[in-house]
């Protein structure tokens, strides 16, 4: 039954899909408006992935008999905060691995400007985490990554910046 369960969610996902990639290719109007509001407006993808989960379980219907524990499961820590540009600058050891403060979604990897290299997390509560100053990552765009794995490594400074719908709000919440 859970196998019939399991087919069955996997052929709707597909339908689904490709109901959808049809829609796009057929219309100019829904070209834009997907472009519009995926690629340029902040775009949910975690709600979108809540309510899959919601709707049909989650994505890799095996993994509550994959009994893995972390390799790494790290809390973050620093020994200074001073407030920098939008956010908060964090003197820790050179090298430092730097942890995922909360779960969540890859959604951008790049430079930003006063920021170096920057990772974004959007978590799971909607606020996006900007880490910064790094130089090296061990993620991808649109990766799901966990609570405490590594995400990458800075040297002696470690940027960190919290946005919700486009607005800073308050490191202090957070650290």
């Amino acid at each position: 039954m859970k196998l019939f369960s399991f087919f069955s969610r996997l052929l709707l996902t597909i339908v689904l899909s490709l109901c959808l990639l049809i829609g796009i290719r057929q219309s100019t109007k829904t070209k834009e408006w997907v472009y519009q509001n995926v690629y340029q407006n902040h775009f949910p993808f975690l709600e979108v992935m809540k309510g899959y989960q919601k709707l049909f379980g989650t994505t890799f219907p095996f993994e509550k008999y994959l009994k893995s524990q972390p390799v790494f499961q790290e809390t973050l820590s620093y020994e200074e905060k001073t407030p920098y540009l939008e956010g908060v600058k964090l003197s820790v050891l050179d090298p430092y691995e730097v942890p995922i403060l909360q779960t969540g979604l890859v959604i951008f990897i790049g430079e930003k400007e006063g920021y170096g290299n920057v990772v974004i997390v959007e978590q799971l509560d909607g606020v996006d985490c900007w880490y910064g100053n790094l130089s090296s990552w061990n993620v991808k765009l649109y990766d799901y990554v966990e609570e405490g794995t590594p995400l990458g490594v800075v040297n002696k400074e470690l940027y960190l910046v919290y946005k919700k719908e486009g607005e800073m709000i308050s490191y202090e919440d957070y650290l």
